[in-house]
């Protein structure tokens, strides 16, 4: 299993997430020992950290976590991703995502219809206008939502030697989870998961259509961004358990999310977060978050035990591992944590 970490936003993790302080963070993460780095579309552009990350690392693994498609066209998208998979030498990994109706139609202005069907085919438009890019064949991508029947040389951009990105959408659900497994080189698990869900439901998901489709499970990637809290003091243990406190109840308030909490039995929870959420009640929301429920979304522990229990949890159920952590988490600790998953992974 690889681990992973963010940069460059909200929710890298750094103490310091302006932009300028990009150039280190990512050169940090591969002294680390981090295997790839993930840039989110959160509070910056998912793209441009990532730019500057191509140019100060060499090895790992570089990838937008996710870049919210419905608010880009396939084109400008597939222009971005090309440049990155240029930059990088090939470690480029696009990762989709749908965000929600609300912040598609009201922060970005633009069209929401069927989530699943449009993903889907922003996809194959991507890649339809990738193709014309490589062969020289005429663009002619004629889709319901997305039509691409122009290219021109001088719009083109110049070959390089390094293929086409993979390609992985973010998905919670089972319908979103059916379409990563059927047009996607792999899915990007949303932070608000478990153990369980992941087990029962997005893994049998993934099996029936990997199997319909004909492919291996080799051949596609599942990535977790999970939630830790973690710590090297006191101080740090409790600021950190009551970041990802409020984290949970942040994401469990999001109707989107509901049956991830269902699923656990805990129906009554996000009816509750969801009305203090409407609120504006975000203290009494945390407060909700118990040490049940905590330790069913996060691992919790100190740097050696939270990566050994990484490791336990995942390490059969996911590829790739990403700390998520919505709190500054010190480069020692987070090399404490990457090697505490990998010794444990080591001894089976």
């Amino acid at each position: 299993m690889h681990i992973d970490c963010n940069i460059g936003g909200a929710v890298s993790g750094a103490d310091d997430t302006g932009i300028t302080a990009v150039v280190g963070q990512a050169a940090r993460a591969q002294d680390i020992g981090f295997d790839g780095i993930w840039s989110t579309d959160v509070d910056r552009d998912p793209f441009l950290p990532l730019a500057v990350a191509a140019m100060t690392t060499t090895t790992v693994q570089l990838g937008t976590g996710i870049a919210v498609a419905f608010a880009r066209s396939p084109m400008t998208t597939a222009m971005a991703a090309n440049d990155l998979q240029e930059m990088s030498g090939g470690r480029f990994v696009l990762g989709l995502g749908t965000q929600i109706q609300a912040h598609i139609e009201r922060r970005f202005s633009m069209p929401w219809s069927a989530p699943a069907e449009r993903m889907s085919e922003y996809v194959d438009a991507v890649r339809a206008i990738w193709r014309s890019w490589r062969t020289g064949e005429r663009l002619d991508f004629r889709g319901d939502y997305y039509q691409h029947t122009l290219m021109t040389p001088m719009f083109t951009p110049a070959p390089h030697p390094h293929g086409e990105p993979k390609i992985v959408i973010s998905a919670v659900g089972p319908k979103m989870t059916r379409v990563a497994a059927r047009v996607a080189d792999g899915l990007l698990v949303h932070g608000f998961t478990t153990q369980r869900y992941l087990s029962e439901v997005t893994q049998p998901v993934i099996a029936v259509e990997l199997r319909q489709a004909g492919r291996s499970r080799a051949e596609f990637t599942v990535s977790y961004p999970g939630l830790i809290a973690s710590g090297s003091t006191d101080e740090e243990m409790a600021r950190a358990v009551h970041a990802v406190r409020r984290q949970i109840a942040f994401y469990g308030s999001t109707p989107a999310y509901r049956h991830v909490l269902e699923l656990h039995g805990w129906h009554d929870l996000h009816t509750e977060l969801h009305r203090l959420s409407k609120a504006g009640e975000w203290a009494t929301m945390s407060a909700l978050i118990d040490d049940e429920v905590l330790n069913t979304f996060a691992v919790v522990g100190d740097p050696t035990e939270a990566g050994a229990e990484v490791a336990i949890r995942f390490g059969g159920l996911v590829d790739r591992f990403t700390l998520l952590t919505p709190y500054p988490l010190s480069d020692d600790t987070a090399a404490a944590i990457v090697a505490g998953a990998r010794a444990a992974a080591a001894r089976g």
